[in-house]
């Protein structure tokens, strides 16, 4: 009786020892299948996990192995011999360049180191100048009628060029006598001590402020034998001496010089221009002319701080690779005809007169930039310009400034332009952008510019002898009849490959 009523009891006792022994049964009695895993590890995830797991870790491997692949395939084809795969490392080649249109090269650094050499004491100067070859003698026109306004006659600085003067300036002689400023009585004239000052300067680092929109910003980085070597030359009119005055402390020597810091001040009376950005452009681009006795110059904006030695600059951009002007490319644009596009945008200048100066242009055969052109770019960035001052370069000066008097005051419209006209005569360096960048530390202005011009949208503004708009000393190529029929001439198109101006 007892074994009956106890079976009951014991079978159910039973059946619960058997069901809390199954999680210790051993691995080979339950396995990866076996019931008592918890729903979460169900089989079908264990296997997907531990495949992903494998996955990851093939693909991160195959992935190293492709970039060392793609980096010792770059460091090969760098070294190549095989003309195609070389170029894809030229920054400068063609190959490189319709890689970067395409977006498939990669993207540009904004500053990158500048290859310069260790030690400026250790720098060889070349002996003598670069023989002038192409064109030996070149004078400039100082003498000429004046030009009437209706009311008087008054001498401008520019000259009053004519279309046919302007067409025989381009065909290069060994002797030549051109337009270049500084005409009698024209304005932008330096007190008696400093043009007798300047005489010394072989070496010169040039700026300019006008209009009071810079304060000096002295350069960094300089070597004792560079002070030596250079003059440190800045150029400003008369309203931004004031500027200077009220907010630096000017150094008087006993001949009356006036410094800032290692900056000898050169004012210039008599403002030649009524738009400060043209005015400007007498001492960026006729450098030679202010400064006759200069054999090398190095200019940079007023806006700039220069920051790496001078004597460098030269050896890197000059003489290394026996050149004689150098200037870096434009970080946006290649064409004249997208930064024509751009300064409009920005209102830089007059919209109206940015067209008709590019139809001129456009008229005369210059091409938009494509990779059939011999130059990576016709748009420099013309803040820094590194030149010998020899014939052919002082002539191209003259040349790009007479195109700055007649037209626009955007001198990177005309740079290309000069160059296209010289038919590949004239030689230059133009070095990348990010170096560039790397040559100075950039300012902000103190404050905007003020030119009205800059804001006309049509040319009825400019309607009227007495109109406030109209540029009375510059820019006459806009308002001369032009010798085409101009109606006919329709802009390349421009397609915006950037946002920046």
């Amino acid at each position: 009786m007892d074994n009956k009523l106890q079976s009951p009891l014991s079978s159910r006792l039973s059946r619960r020892d058997r069901h809390n022994q199954r999680p210790f049964l051993k691995d080979d009695e339950s396995g990866l299948l076996s019931s008592v895993r918890l729903p979460q590890d169900s089989p079908i995830k264990i296997v997907w996990k531990q495949g992903f797991i494998r996955l990851v870790l093939v693909a991160g491997i195959l992935w190293m192995l492709l970039i060392l692949i793609v980096l010792l395939f770059h460091v090969w084809s760098c070294r190549s011999s095989i003309s195609f795969l070389s170029a894809m490392c030229n920054k400068e080649g063609k190959v490189f360049i319709a890689m970067d249109l395409l977006g498939l090269a990669p993207k540009p650094e904004h500053r990158c180191p500048i290859p310069v050499a260790d030690d400026p004491d250790k720098i060889i100067i070349p002996e003598g100048r670069t023989p002038d070859v192409i064109v030996k003698n070149l004078t400039y026109i100082e003498d000429e009628n004046l030009v009437s306004n209706g009311s008087h006659s008054f001498a401008v600085f520019g000259g009053n060029q004519s279309w046919l003067q302007r067409e025989e300036s381009f065909k290069l002689k060994p002797s030549m006598k051109v337009h270049c400023g500084f005409l009698q009585n024209g304005g932008a004239d330096m007190n008696p001590v400093d043009i007798k000052y300047v005489k010394r300067c072989r070496f010169v680092v040039a700026s300019g402020i006008f209009d009071g929109y810079d304060a000096p910003h002295q350069p960094s980085n300089i070597s004792p034998r560079s002070k030596k070597l250079f003059c440190f030359l800045m150029v400003v009119d008369e309203v931004s001496l004031k500027f200077i005055e009220s907010n630096v402390t000017i150094r008087k020597d006993k001949h009356k010089g006036m410094w800032v810091g290692i900056w000898r001040l050169i004012p210039l009376k008599h403002p030649p221009y009524d738009e400060p950005r043209r005015n400007g452009k007498v001492p960026k681009i006729l450098t030679h002319r202010l400064f006759p006795k200069a054999q090398y110059s190095i200019w940079i904006d007023g806006k700039m701080e220069l920051i790496v030695d001078p004597l460098l600059i030269l050896e890197r951009y000059l003489w290394r690779g026996k050149q004689t002007y150098a200037i870096a490319q434009h970080k946006h644009h290649r064409s004249i005809y997208e930064e024509a596009d751009a300064n409009k945008r920005r209102k830089r200048y007059a919209r109206p007169l940015i067209d008709l100066h590019m139809k001129i242009y456009y008229s005369e055969g210059m091409e938009p930039w494509s990779l059939k052109k011999n130059m990576i770019s016709d748009v420099p960035e013309g803040a820094v310009i590194i030149r010998e001052h020899t014939a052919l370069n002082n002539l191209f000066n003259c040349l790009w400034f007479n195109e700055v008097n007649l037209f626009t005051p955007r001198d990177q419209l005309s740079f290309g332009y000069v160059v296209y006209r010289l038919k590949g005569l004239f030689k230059f360096f133009m070095f990348r952008n990010c170096e560039y960048y790397s040559l100075f530390v950039l300012h902000p202005h103190t404050r905007e510019h003020s030119s009205k011009v800059e804001w006309v949208k049509s040319l009825s503004e400019f309607k009227g002898s007495g109109s406030s708009m109209k540029e009375s000393r510059g820019g006459f190529g806009l308002w001369t009849p032009y010798p085409k029929n101009l109606n006919l001439v329709t802009l390349p198109p421009v397609v915006r490959t950037s946002k920046a101006g």
